[in-house]
């Protein structure tokens, strides 16, 4: 039995049941349920990495992001703001040629966009992470079964206004939920609570 098929038989002996979307034969995928997703995320640098991640997904499957993360990370100097703000023509036609990654040119060339605007929202707030949690005064909201709200309404408007690309409500949703703003473990989850 492989080392992976042996982690998901564990898990399964435990009886646990987790949220509907989550693919059991994927150990990322279970991995980033039950450690990551819904957990309230401060890190300017983790912040950072899922909205990028999260802009990527648009029309595809997170599933399919979460298997090239690593990809990612190595393609994208391990999601460093700082360096990312300096991308020219040479490196987006060096990502353009990763097959690692998704190459779409227009989602690359967003996260070069998307990182200066969120250098400069971290200017402006002391952090990026007091921004996108000055939304909800710091609280979490509870709800699931929703792909997006009038929260992800005002928070893509907001990021839009200031120039981001590929922030619609809908990946804003499913950014707030990754980074634990709005917990979404579903009932059927022994992850689920509720407030």
């Amino acid at each position: 039995m492989k080392e992976q098929d042996k982690h998901v038989e564990d898990k399964k002996d435990n009886n646990l049941c987790r949220c509907k979307w989550c693919n059991l034969k994927n150990i990322k995928y279970v991995e980033y349920h039950d450690k990551e997703w819904g957990v309230p995320e401060y890190n300017d640098h983790n912040l950072f990495e899922l909205l990028i991640l999260e802009s990527f997904q648009a029309g595809l499957s997170w599933e399919c992001v979460l298997n090239k993360r690593e990809s990612f990370r190595e393609a994208f100097d391990n999601f460093d703001l700082e360096k990312i703000c300096l991308y020219g023509e040479e490196k987006v036609q060096e990502l353009m040629e990763n097959g690692g990654i998704i190459r779409n040119k227009l989602k690359i060339l967003a996260a070069v966009n998307n990182a200066g605007i969120f250098r400069s929202i971290q200017q402006e707030y002391g952090s990026f992470s007091k921004y996108i949690w000055s939304f909800t005064g710091n609280e979490i909201i509870y709800e699931s079964d929703k792909t997006s709200s009038e929260l992800s309404d005002r928070i893509s408007k907001d990021l839009k206004k200031r120039g981001m690309k590929f922030v619609g409500t809908t990946i804003i949703y499913a950014y707030l939920q990754s980074i634990g703003v709005i917990y979404s473990h579903g009932e059927e989850c022994y992850l689920y609570k509720r407030k």
